[in-house]
Parts: C-alpha cells; structure tokens; sequence
C-alpha cells in the first residue's frame, strides 16, 4: 500500500514513469498533512491554565482532525486504484458489440468513481480549512506556523482534488453527474478560498 511506504519511496514512486501514483494521491496526502498538523496545533494547546475551556474545544477539534487524516491517508491508495481501475476498463476486448457495450459501461462506471475519490478529498479538506478557522489565534501561538501550514497545505489538496475532478469529468457522457460534480467543485473551491484567506489573515496576525 502507497500509504506504507516511506516518504522517500512514495516521492520516488510519484516521480516514476508511471501515471499512478499522480495528483490525486498527493492531493490526498497533502490533505492529511494538513490535518496532521492542525491536530499537532490542538495538542499543543492543552494549557488549561492558560486558555480555560478552549481547551475542550481544541481537543474535539483535534480528534476530528485526526479522523480527517486517516480518511485522507486512505484516499493516497484509493485514488490509484481508481486510476488503475479505468485504466483495466480500456483494455477490456472491443470485438463484438456486447463486447463494445460491456467495455462502454465498465469504463464509465470507472471514470465516475475516479472522480468520486478526489471529491471526497476535497470535501475533507475543505473541513480541515473550515476548523484552521474555528481554532486559529485561540491555541498556543508558539505553534501558530504549524497551523499556517495547515493551512496552506488544506488548499493545495482541496485546489489539487478539484483538478482531478474535473479532468475525469471531461471523458464522461452523463451530463447529470458532470453538471453535478462540476457545481459541487466550482463551490467547494469559493468556499475554500475565502475560508483560506480569512485564516491566513489571523495566522500572519499572530506571527508577527
């Protein structure tokens, strides 16, 4: 599994010839690297001499986040299973007209869970963005940079996820799902730009 290698192993991977593991699965990664560190900036902020009963907002907040990580880290493999999977759909025999029908069918099918996984990707990581937002300024400002990078890193996988959205929705023929999955993209990515922005206002406060 992808999410077991080393990070040495998995950069290698990814800079290999082959296609999977792409930008999906880095997206993913980047996700729970985000999440990883808001957690790390929650379980730095258990000061409760200090911050009172924040801190029981900051550890419910820090366990979501580290359900989001784990949910991130499984979408590093699942992206590239679903890659192969379409990839299995095309080599699928086109002789007769059933076999063309089956083929059809099989890769459509495919190609919609291909874009079904970055989807859940981005959503994830646009709720890192929306809890950065609920935590940023209130917990231990010696770890405030760690948040900024959690920050930076939620947009990158929820800017990168919607990229793999949108490619795998331009080989499909269901206009209902394309128009669906496009609207949903298009808003996750406003939301997760003005959530960033407001976030990244707060961090740069504190740190300087």
């Amino acid at each position: 599994m992808l999410k077991e290698l080393s990070i040495q192993e998995l950069v290698r991977e990814v800079s290999s010839p082959s296609p999977a593991p792409g930008g999906g699965s880095v997206a993913a990664l980047a996700g729970a690297q985000g999440a990883g560190l808001l957690s790390m900036y929650c379980n730095l902020s258990q000061n409760r001499d200090k911050l009172g009963d924040i801190v029981d907002m900051l550890k419910k907040v820090g366990e979501e986040a580290r359900f989001l990580m784990t949910r991130m880290l499984e979408g590093i493999d699942e992206d590239t299973v679903a890659f192969n999977q379409v990839m299995e759909g095309y080599r699928l025999p086109k002789e007769s007209e059933a076999d063309k029908a089956k083929r059809k069918k099989v890769i459509q099918e495919a190609i919609k869970n291909a874009a079904d996984v970055p989807m859940q990707i981005a959503r994830g990581s646009l709720r890192v963005l929306s809890l950065v937002d609920e935590v940023a300024g209130k917990g231990n400002p010696a770890a405030i940079s760690d948040l900024g990078m959690a920050n930076l890193q939620a947009r990158a996988a929820l800017i990168g996820a919607c990229y793999n959205v949108k490619i795998n929705l331009g080989q499909l023929s269901d206009k209902q799902f394309i128009k669906d999955y496009a609207s949903e993209a298009d808003k996750l990515l406003e939301q997760g730009q003005e959530l960033y922005n407001k976030n990244r206002l707060v961090i740069e406060q504190e740190i300087q």
